[in-house]
C-alpha cells in the first residue's frame, strides 16, 4: 500500500485506487461483528495477501466516548494497516463527532454500513433500512463526505429485488455524493448466506459507476474468486466468513489470481489456530479472550471432517485454559488432517 501523490496510477491488474490509497492485491477483509478484531487481522496479515483490513461494525453513537486503548472493538497494533473503520450511522448529527473520533484513532479509510439486514440494526434506522429512505441517505452520505478527506466507501446489498432501477439510482447517488468505492454483497436484502450469490448483478453496478466496485459474498476458494471476477467484472474481492475458516485464503487468491509474489509462512492448521490464541493473549484482557476464541473456532473447525467436536469442546469450555487444552487434544487426534500452506 502507498499513497498516491500526484501521478495517476496506470491501470494494472491487481491494483485498486481507493481515494488516495493504491491497494494491491485488491483483496479486502470484510467487517464482521465479533470476528474482525485485532487478533484476526494480525493473523491474516501474517499469512499475507490481504490489501485492506476492516474493523467490526462500529456504532457512530458510541465512538466519541470510546477509548482506542480500552475498547476491544478499537484495539489495534501498528502492523494492522491499511485499516478501514466501518461505521453504523442512523442520524445525520452522529456523523461529525463519530468521524472526529475515527480521525483521532488513525483510521486509514472509513466505510459506511448501508447493507446490514440484522433486525436490531434496522430498528435504529441503520444498515439496510437506509435503502428505504434514499433522500435521507443522500444527506447522510453528503455529511460523511464533508466531515472527512479520508478514502470513503459504502458497503451495500443488491437491495430488495433483482430489478436494477433502484440499485442504479442508489449507486449513482453514492458516487455523486463523493463515495470513493462501493462494495456490493451479491444477495438481496432478505436472502440468507446459504443462498448462492448473484455475482452477475454486480456487473450492472460496474456499468453504472466509474468508481471501483468490490464484489462480496460466497467467495470461499481460488475457484470462487476466479468465477466471481469473471461474472461480476469487479475491481476486487471482499472475503468474510471464509477468511475466518481459512485465514490463508487471501494469500492463495493473491498468488493464484493476481500473481502476488509475497511469501506466506508454511504453517499447519493447528499452528494457525494457536497463533490466533497467542494474538488474543497479546491484544485482549483475560475476560475478553474466551468469547472471541469461541467465535473463531465456530468457523475454523469446518476445516476438519469432525470439526463439530472441536467447536463443541471449545464452546462448552468455561475458561480459556480449558478451551486451549481441549483444542490441543483435538488436534493431536486429527494430526493426519493437518494443513500446510505453500511457502
Amino acid at each position: 500500500m502507498h499513497e498516491v501523490t500526484g501521478k495517476e496510477i496506470a491501470p494494472a491488474l491487481g491494483v485498486v485506487r481507493f481515494g488516495r490509497l493504491a491497494l494491491s492485491p485488491p483483496l479486502f477483509l470484510a467487517p464482521m461483528a465479533g470476528l474482525t478484531h485485532s487478533a484476526l487481522r494480525r493473523l491474516v496479515m501474517g499469512l499475507g495477501g490481504v490489501g485492506m483490513l476492516a474493523t467490526e461494525m462500529l456504532s457512530a453513537a458510541r465512538l466519541p466516548s470510546e477509548s482506542a486503548q480500552v475498547s476491544p472493538f478499537l484495539v489495534r497494533t501498528p502492523i494492522e494497516s491499511p485499516l478501514c473503520y466501518q461505521v453504523l450511522l442512523g442520524k445525520v448529527e452522529e456523523v461529525a463527532p463519530a468521524f472526529a473520533a475515527l480521525h483521532r484513532f488513525g483510521a486509514d479509510a472509513i466505510d459506511l454500513n448501508l447493507g446490514c439486514p440484522a433486525p436490531n440494526v434496522r430498528r435504529i434506522g441503520g444498515g439496510g433500512s437506509l435503502r428505504e429512505r434514499p433522500e435521507f441517505t443522500r444527506t447522510l452520505v453528503a455529511e460523511a463526505r464533508r466531515c472527512t478527506a479520508l478514502p470513503l466507501s459504502a458497503k451495500i446489498r443488491l437491495g430488495p429485488m433483482a430489478d436494477g432501477d433502484e440499485l442504479k439510482d442508489f449507486c449513482q447517488m453514492l458516487e455523486g455524493e463523493g463515495v470513493d468505492l462501493i462494495t456490493v454483497h451479491a444477495r438481496l436484502s432478505g436472502e440468507k448466506f446459504c443462498r448462492k450469490p448473484r455475482w452477475e448483478l454486480i456487473a450492472q453496478v460496474k456499468e453504472w459507476v466509474k468508481i471501483p466496485v468490490i464484489a462480496n459474498g460466497g467467495i470461499a476458494s481460488v475457484e470462487d474468486a476466479r468465477q466471481c471476477l469473471m461474472e461480476s467484472g469487479a475491481d476486487g474481492l471482499m472475503i468474510g466468513r471464509a477468511a475466518v475458516q481459512q485465514p490463508w485464503l487471501f494469500a492463495e487468491i493473491a498468488r493464484e489470481v493476481y500473481g502476488w509474489e509475497g511469501k506466506a509462512p508454511a504453517l499447519s492448521r493447528p499452528e494457525v489456530y494457536f497463533r490466533f490464541v497467542a494474538n488474543l493473549g497479546e491484544n485482549f484482557a483475560p475476560e475478553r479472550r474466551l468469547g472471541r476464541l469461541k467465535e473463531f473456532t465456530h468457523y475454523f473447525a469446518r476445516n476438519y471432517p469432525f470439526g463439530l467436536r472441536l467447536a463443541a469442546a471449545v464452546q462448552s469450555s468455561e475458561t480459556m485454559e480449558q478451551a486451549v487444552e481441549r483444542a490441543q487434544a483435538f488436534f493431536v487426534r486429527n494430526e493426519a488432517a493437518g494443513y500446510c500452506s505453500e511457502s
